[in-house]
């Protein structure tokens, strides 16, 4: 079926328009409440990433697959707290388990049990020799990076165009760069997200394509002696989904080695979701350091780093990686009892029944009307990417068509579908959604791609 790209366009800004307008006059007490906070919070949030155009959606509370917001609507939740949520609102076994550690003491700054049981089962699934906890995805990108850096004495790392590893200053750059400041495909230029990132960082800062191993080989080549590591979402998840090609990763890190570079992966996003051992187990090739946090510890602010002993002991000769939270006794119980009670074999199974249920659906909903997009299925994370064909890398994603992801969120929270607000993000469902709830995304969705192109 071809469709008129441009009158598909049009389409989708006429419906963006009208059914924003709808999602307007169901959310007032949402306008409200975001009047209030922009006194007291920049953006009127707690995180940039919680912006909404005009105003978020504030939410009071979720139970299994459902959020409610501020007025009383009830959603069908595939935001998922952009992706941490794979076990369910509320689930009993983690409530219980929070309640247990809560009446116990909420807070000690010193070991616990808890943490050491919480540090082998991690390292169980990510094949890790030793790790360390933090409070968030970015503190375990940033302790990685200082670790591969004290271990191979050099300063210099490299990332993927276009990923983003959290916010602190060595990664923020050539995050969300436009057309306008990629520079060359074979040398993307290290551009800076944010203001207050000191210049100088870009120096130490150097970009290469995902899935490329011919711009990184030429790099290193020539600066390989000052490079201390690489980090890399394994599958690259700031631009949708792009899986890695078959063959990369276990290529990329034989190259990485061949210089003696620490490859990382940040699996932030991909641990514990897309599999019991995130992509590691997915794809088969372990780096020398993980770092995980979101799905891994059971809804709560945890996060940790490990790998290889030989890179981890460089914390006991020097290394600083302390916080007065890590190992905290209630993020250690969330996470344990998210570990070991709910996301069992049996959920992964089921995680990946739905996901492919629910990707087939969408798919189908696409190929029947001609809509320029696809899916990806990863069990408990996926995605429709407004691009005909698979991404492979950031360009790609630059390719998509924005103004049918503007007409599919209102579109989809209309009709009671909480969704990610950004066509960078993916969907994340929990062991708690049904047949059902899947199936009303994609009668919903399906609706969408009929009226595009009616």
């Amino acid at each position: 079926m071809t469709v008129d790209i441009e009158r598909l366009t049009a389409r989708a800004h006429e419906i963006a328009e009208r059914e924003t307008l709808r999602w307007l006059e169901k959310t007032t007490q949402s306008k409200q409440w975001f009047e209030r906070a922009i006194v007291h919070m920049p953006l009127g949030v707690g995180s940039s990433f919680q912006t909404g155009d005009p105003y978020p959606i504030y939410l009071t509370h979720g139970l299994g697959s459902r959020v409610w917001d501020v007025d009383g609507n009830e959603y069908i939740d595939t935001h998922g707290g952009f992706g941490c949520m794979v076990y369910g609102h509320a689930h009993p076994r983690i409530v219980a388990a929070i309640d247990r550690a809560a009446a116990r003491g909420t807070h000690f700054a010193a070991p616990t049990p808890e943490a050491v049981e919480l540090a082998e089962i991690i390292c169980d699934r990510y094949d890790m020799d030793q790790l360390r906890f933090c409070n968030s995805g970015t503190e375990a990108t940033m302790h990685a990076i200082r670790i591969a850096r004290a271990h191979t004495g050099r300063d210099h790392i490299v990332k993927a165009e276009g990923s983003y590893h959290g916010h602190h200053d060595t990664v923020m750059f050539s995050v969300v760069p436009g057309a306008d400041v990629l520079g060359g495909r074979d040398q993307p230029a290290s551009t800076p997200m944010s203001l207050g990132t000191p210049k100088w960082l870009a120096d130490y800062t150097h970009v290469v394509p995902f899935n490329d191993l011919v711009v990184l080989a030429g790099f290193l080549e020539e600066r390989g002696g000052e490079i201390a590591c690489m980090i890399i979402e394994p599958v690259m998840m700031n631009i949708g989904i792009a899986e890695p090609k078959p063959g990369y990763l276990q290529a990329l890190k034989d190259l990485l080695h061949r210089y003696g570079v620490v490859l990382i992966y940040d699996e932030v996003k991909t641990g514990t979701s897309i599999a019991r051992g995130g992509a590691g187990e997915r794809y088969g090739v372990r780096p020398d350091i993980t770092c995980v946090a979101k799905a891994t510890f059971g809804g709560t602010p945890g996060a940790a780093f490990g790998g290889r002993a030989d890179i981890m002991s460089t914390i006991e000769r020097g290394a600083a990686q302390q916080g007065t939270f890590n190992g905290n006794p209630l993020v250690a119980a969330a996470a344990l009892a998210a570990l070991t009670e709910v996301l069992t074999p049996d959920a992964y199974e089921y995680l990946a029944q739905l996901g492919t249920r629910l990707a087939r659906g969408c798919q189908h909903a696409i190929d029947e009307h001609g809509i320029p997009a696809h899916t990806v299925d990863l069990g408990a994370k996926g995605c429709v990417s407004y691009r005909p064909t698979p991404l492979t890398n950031y360009r790609d994603f630059l390719e998509t068509n924005v103004e049918l992801y503007a007409a599919s969120y209102p579109w989809m929270v209309n009709r009671g579908i909480f969704m990610t607000p950004g066509d960078e993000e993916q969907w994340t469902i929990s062991v708690q959604h049904s047949d059902a709830d899947i199936d009303r995304y994609v009668e919903a969705f399906g609706a969408l791609c009929a009226a595009l192109v009616s």
